[in-house]
């Protein structure tokens, strides 16, 4: 199952729903919601800084993904950056292949 990077930024109103309701309870709703579609949260980590919360997740595809940032971003508490992440082994297999590219004046 490919694996995905979440990156959230809370709105204020998503910050005030997480000083009322719990750090914990945002973990177990992203995870239930990650379950909804088919995937499994590896991690919820808090941060501070530029991104408010990096999730580690699986889920079975890009769709799916998709889906989960239009949710996230339609409801309002939190803007999403989801990274698709690769293996080593996907990254050689991407190695291995001969790309055809001529840069800007070249």
């Amino acid at each position: 199952m490919p694996k995905y990077l979440v990156k959230a930024k809370y709105t204020p109103d998503g910050l005030r729903g997480v000083r009322e309701k719990g750090a914990k309870s945002r973990a177990d709703a992203v995870g239930d919601m990650i379950k909804g579609v088919g995937g499994t949260m590896d991690g919820f980590f808090f941060a501070f800084g530029d991104t408010d919360v990096f999730v580690l997740v699986d889920l079975p595809d890009d769709e799916s993904a998709a889906a989960v940032a239009i949710a996230v971003g339609a409801a309002g508490g939190a803007s999403t950056n989801i990274v698709k992440l690769l293996t080593p082994e996907q990254t050689d297999a991407a190695l291995a292949l001969s790309v055809g590219y001529t840069p800007p004046g070249g």
